[in-house]
């Protein structure tokens, strides 16, 4: 069964932000599917099985961006 996981994250704000964020979360271990909705500031991940918070917030800030909250 699949995970799914939401992150706010701030400073995202054109194309070459999604790619950067997409292709750090998607190296994440188990991790099957990224969406990122840079107008809402959301990165959604999904994962086959228990979503790695700790690896996908660290994907996330070695891409650039910061994790809100």
């Amino acid at each position: 069964m699949a995970d799914t996981a939401v992150y706010t994250v701030e400073g995202m704000s054109c194309g070459h932000c999604v790619n950067s964020v997409t292709k750090e979360v998607t190296g994440v271990s188990g991790v099957t599917d990224v969406k990122v909705d840079l107008e809402g500031k959301r990165v959604t991940v999904t994962a086959e099985g228990p979503i790695d918070d700790a690896a996908v917030r660290a994907a996330i800030d070695e891409a650039g961006y910061e994790v809100a909250g």
